[in-house]
């Protein structure tokens, strides 16, 4: 089936909110702090007073995720650096597996290795890394919980200087396809709702009020919207609690039984989506990764849009 090219001006769910009532919501949510217990797959996050322990931290391989000089100034001990930036550009559309085979090996992981990731950017640095990781076939992959704020709010042994390259392994990249979502399944499951899409942009976005540098604005029709930094508690950088998060999916109609794509503009807020919908306990969770940059610059997708109302 051919689509419309055309912007359709339709209602689209949750634009009709003030934008600066949602970001006063956001900003005055009561800060509690994330108990990863509650969470149906706490095994995707560790604590930082666990990760301090000598025998947890042998068990992984850490990867900070923020900026080379920030690394170079302060790091967790025994970190790794990788290049959240290049990272992000290199995706592409994920068919280059002796690439990623390099890339990956040359971090010093392994196909058996246990890899934990923290960022400065409430985890949405980290969230991407994750994200590629476990689409290029890396079984145990987690976040730190809190990230590099919440590490050195704890008060932990922290390390500096130069770091010496790990000793590159072989790991062998193999795509899981499931992870990822293409534009032409997207526009399939539109037609046979197969998927629930989820955007993780913003409300001004996803309204089509900011087009960013996109060609058209709007959202992908039926898709539920919530912004990722929704997700985590600002003043600590932790997720939230899986009974605030799961009220968050409630009001934006969220389904975790549901097989998804999340998206955003490219891959990296929707990466924190994927993360918590799996922490969260959903099964089938893929990143639609070229999103909105994609989506936004062609003519023959969809599109919906309709400006929120201002109070």
């Amino acid at each position: 089936m051919r689509f419309p090219t055309i912007l359709a001006l339709l209602t689209l769910a949750g634009c009709t909110a003030s934008l600066a009532d949602t970001a006063n919501r956001a900003e005055n949510a009561p800060s509690k702090p994330a108990v990863s217990t509650a969470y149906p797959k706490p095994e995707l996050l560790v604590e930082s007073s666990d990760l301090a322990k000598h025998e947890t931290a042998a068990q992984f391989i850490v990867l900070d995720a923020r900026g080379r000089k920030a690394f170079d100034e302060n790091r967790l001990p025994g970190a790794r650096w990788v290049d959240a930036a290049k990272w992000a550009k290199a995706f592409g559309s994920g068919k280059d597996a002796n690439a990623w085979s390099g890339r990956i090996g040359d971090l010093g992981v392994n196909g058996d290795s246990k890899v934990v990731i923290y960022d400065d950017n409430y985890s949405k640095d980290a969230a991407r890394i994750w994200w590629i990781l476990r689409y290029w076939g890396l079984a145990d992959v987690r976040l730190l919980n809190g990230g590099w704020q919440g590490w050195k709010a704890a008060r932990l042994a922290l390390e500096a200087g130069k770091a010496q390259a790990p000793a590159a392994k072989l790991f062998r990249a193999v795509p899981q396809a499931k992870r990822l979502a293409m534009k032409e399944q997207i526009l399939n499951a539109l037609n046979n709702q197969s998927l629930q899409i989820v955007d993780a942009r913003g409300q001004a976005e996803f309204c089509g009020i900011d087009r960013q540098t996109n060609k058209r604005a709007g959202a992908i029709p039926g898709a539920k919207q919530l912004e990722w930094i929704d997700l985590i508690d600002k003043p600590t950088r932790r997720f939230k609690t899986a009974d605030e998060i799961r009220a968050l999916f409630e009001k934006a109609g969220i389904e975790l039984e549901k097989p998804t794509a999340t998206h955003c503009q490219s891959g990296g807020r929707a990466s924190v989506m994927a993360f918590v919908m799996e922490l969260m306990g959903a099964a089938e969770v893929s990143n639609y990764y070229a999103g909105w940059s994609e989506w936004g610059n062609v003519d023959d997708t969809p599109i919906v849009a309709k400006k929120a109302e201002k109070r």
